[in-house]
């Protein structure tokens, strides 16, 4: 079996990795993979251009280093191939970038540092506490998850949105089904978006859905810029219908330089680093996903955050 792992790795992951398939060839190539490298593999360790992808006959499982695989579900991988995804090893990262977004937009901070280079000591007014608030936290996998546990610990009321019926976990006070998104928009005084980038999640929040939210609301967005309308939420934001705006991902992505969102003074914007291997915990568990799913593999037993092509969601 050959193995081709793209993620970056040190002497000990490969040691963890190689423990868990000793009878497998290894070829490590961090960058510079080309479509004869990914041709030769049988198991894909790794993110890949998606164009390196067809025809790549021979893989039988790709394991992305992305929680997201929106580029992989559409047709590029072999009819047999089976994806997984990283899920499990973002959601320390990013829930604390989430709460310290959010915090920073309750206490106007982000305001405060705008009025620095002017040497403005001025009192910006009224802010808002975490404590007593209502969070609306869309998608309830590791990310949207420990983001709930966090907004619990920090005293609001936390419902969860999920697209499948599952019981409704300790960490959020009420669970609903997407359908009823709608209903409760206008009690969240915080929207955290976790989704992926589907069809069926692209454009979710619309001029029409945003004028649903409740007139003050903060709006969190690290799943995938699509999912927002990037004209709408402006207006929203100039109009003052959303207080603040944090946002991890837009749409498009990078943002150009021109774009009118760069101009909305309450709007935290951050390029896509929420995630990513900023974090060295972050890295440390995705090998160890790696390494799990791996041993999993070769023994024929049961992969862990298997993707349906369907609606690029991972299995429940």
């Amino acid at each position: 079996m050959n193995i081709l792992v793209t993620i970056e790795t040190k002497p000990r992951h490969r040691a963890l990795l190689e423990a868990a398939a000793p009878q497998a060839e290894f070829t490590y190539k961090e960058s510079g993979v080309t479509r004869a490298d990914v041709e030769r593999a049988d198991v894909l360790l790794g993110n890949v251009s998606p164009a390196l992808l067809s025809p790549a006959d021979r893989l039988r499982w790709m394991q992305t280093a992305s929680a997201g695989v929106d580029g992989y579900i559409h047709g590029c991988l072999p009819r047999e191939a089976v994806l997984t995804n990283a899920t499990g090893a973002y959601g320390l990262a990013i829930s604390e970038y989430m709460v310290a977004v959010w915090l920073m937009l309750l206490k106007k901070l982000h305001l405060y540092r705008d009025a620095q280079p002017a040497g403005a000591w001025a009192d910006l007014g009224p802010v808002a506490s975490a404590w007593g608030s209502t969070v609306l936290v869309l998608g309830l996998g590791d990310i949207g998850g420990e983001f709930a546990k966090r907004a619990k610990v920090l005293g609001a009321r936390v419902i969860g949105v999920r697209r499948a019926g599952r019981e409704k976990p300790d960490f959020v006070d009420e669970l609903i089904h997407t359908d009823r998104l709608d209903e409760y928009l206008p009690q969240a005084d915080c929207v955290a978006i976790t989704l992926p980038g589907t069809a069926q999640t692209r454009n979710l929040f619309d001029a029409a859905r945003i004028t649903k939210m409740k007139d003050g609301a903060v709006l969190l967005n690290v799943g995938r810029g699509t999912i927002v309308d990037s004209a709408a939420l402006c207006a929203a934001l100039e109009s003052g219908k959303l207080a603040g705006a944090g946002l991890d991902v837009t749409d498009p992505e990078p943002l150009p330089v021109d774009h009118p969102l760069w101009k909305q003074k309450n709007a935290v914007i951050t390029p896509h680093v929420s995630g990513g291997f900023h974090l060295e915990e972050t890295h440390e568990r995705i090998i160890r996903i790696m390494a799990e799913n791996l041993a999993a593999y070769c023994a024929g037993r049961p992969l862990r955050n298997v993707v349906d092509f369907e609606t690029g969601y991972r299995k429940l």
